[in-house]
């Protein structure tokens, strides 16, 4: 199958699982490369939507497929809903990593997903408009 990886278009979950997490950063990376999208850090960004579009694919065994589904219905693009994902997903290992946090790991991640919101992450990004 050749597939062209386009965050703004479903992945399909049984190819996506099938590769090797190192094809699908690869993938990522491609896709900001070829769109022209300049980042501090393209691999790192790649990462994150590698690990985003994982979990989604993993359907129900997971939070970020109801997530995804939930903030596109909130009206963010797939990209953005990616995105927002991928901001908890950092903020959370950071947090994992500094040892800030208690309990299920697993459970917490999943409790910030169901609390998010389209409307959160975008004045968490765009703080100057205060109408999003």
């Amino acid at each position: 199958m050749t597939y062209r990886y386009n965050p703004e278009s479903e992945v399909p979950a049984e190819y996506w699982l099938s590769l090797d997490e190192s094809e699908r950063i690869r993938m990522a990376e491609d896709y900001h490369r070829r769109a022209r999208i300049k980042l501090p850090n393209r691999r790192i960004h790649a990462v994150f939507h590698a690990i985003a579009e994982t979990q989604i694919a993993m359907g129900d065994e997971t939070e970020p497929e109801a997530t995804l589904t939930r903030l596109h219905s909130e009206g963010l693009g797939r990209q953005d809903a990616i995105h927002a994902i991928g901001d908890v997903l950092a903020e959370h290992m950071y947090d994992l990593q500094k040892g800030q946090m208690a309990g299920d790991p697993n459970e917490a991640y999943s409790k910030s997903l169901r609390h998010l919101t389209a409307s959160k992450w975008l004045k968490k990004w765009n703080p100057a408009n205060p109408s999003t």
